[in-house]
């Protein structure tokens, strides 16, 4: 009797030992779900708290003027002006005095070719230097003295304001119906503006005058995987799937700078803008799917060109960051969208 209950005890403490780790791996991944619910909750105040209520819409009063060419000075319009033109062109630019001339020299040339075609066209290209340390503005302004003020103004901010907000300040200045935003390294040709317009035309009727024609290089991935690292390819997946988990569906390419606007639509989305780096992309078409904006995505020719300012792994970092920012301050309150709002 007394063997059979040893027998009987071992087996117990037996059985009890091979629980220990199954009751390990709950506790721990209790303990894990508790840390990241206390993390998610500690990310989210911080977002909160942080957030501005308003989006930052300050101009310095140079800001509010351009020169003409005669170098004077002359205040610039407002998007809530009627338009004057049909297209408005705004080229943000940090410290791209190298980079400029090759888009503004195929921009322009494209552009007067299409007037001369039909004289009805008119067009601005507003260069938007964005507190550069180098000569972009001068590069800039001598296509002011070349094609007139009338066509071609340069707005020179303070300070860096990130490619955001270089974009908002001169789509708060521009004249056109129709705006389109244009990276000043020239990797998108421009003559695909013309795809962007039909495409644009195609979501007819807009309601309340509202559209957004986005340029895509989701077309090109396969052959820009494999000009990158691993490393690199890694990065944009990740950010991939945060921009599709977190604010836009719908949309492959969220960040090729090649967007085209109507005036309605340029004047609702970045009147509620917050973000003003490298992700405000991201934020701008989060905001047109808040107002039911309709957005088609076109495939453009697409060019990677040397000189790009994101730094691979703090770039993404940061736009990794905003990213997560921009849905929890909508998801808390911190950041609000209404119908009935209005430009400030």
């Amino acid at each position: 009797m007394c063997v059979g209950a040893g027998e009987g005890g071992g087996a117990a403490g037996a059985r009890r030992m091979a629980s220990l780790p199954l009751q390990l791996v709950v506790l721990g991944a209790v303990l894990g779900v508790a840390l990241a619910a206390a993390a998610l909750i500690l990310i989210s105040f911080v977002a909160f708290i942080t957030a501005t209520e308003m989006p930052p819409l300050h101009q310095h009063e140079e800001e509010r003027f351009f020169l003409n060419a005669k170098g004077q000075k002359e205040t610039l319009p407002s998007i809530r002006d009627s338009p004057t033109k049909q297209l408005s062109v705004v080229v943000p630019s940090y410290n791209e005095e190298k980079r400029l001339p090759v888009m503004m020299d195929e921009a322009l040339g494209y552009l007067e070719e299409r007037q001369k075609q039909d004289p009805t066209f008119t067009y601005e290209v507003i260069v938007v230097d964005d507190g550069s340390k180098d000569q972009t503005s001068k590069v800039a302004f001598k296509y002011c003295q070349k094609y007139g003020s009338d066509k071609v103004r340069v707005i020179t901010l303070v300070k860096n304001r990130g490619k955001g907000g270089a974009v908002r300040m001169g789509i708060f200045s521009s004249r056109g119906e129709k705006i389109l935003m244009a990276d000043a390294d020239g990797a998108t040709k421009f003559p695909d503006v013309e795809k962007l317009e039909k495409g644009l035309n195609d979501l007819q009727p807009w309601p309340d005058q509202m559209a957004i024609a986005c340029g895509s290089r989701a077309h090109l991935k396969e052959k820009s995987i494999a000009q990158r690292s691993y490393f690199r390819t890694l990065l944009m997946y990740g950010f991939h799937f945060l921009v599709w988990f977190l604010c836009v569906q719908g949309i492959r390419d969220t960040q090729c700078g090649f967007k085209l606007l109507t005036r309605e639509a340029a004047s609702r989305t970045f009147s509620s803008l917050h973000i003003e780096r490298w992700a405000f992309d991201v934020e701008l078409l989060y905001i047109a799917q808040f107002f039911k904006i309709p957005i088609a995505e076109i495939a453009v020719n697409w060019t990677e060109i040397e000189g790009s300012k994101l730094v691979p792994f703090w770039s993404w970092l940061q736009m990794g960051k905003d990213l997560l920012f921009i849905r929890l301050r909508y998801l808390t309150g911190a950041w609000k969208l209404e119908q009935t709002r209005k430009m400030n």
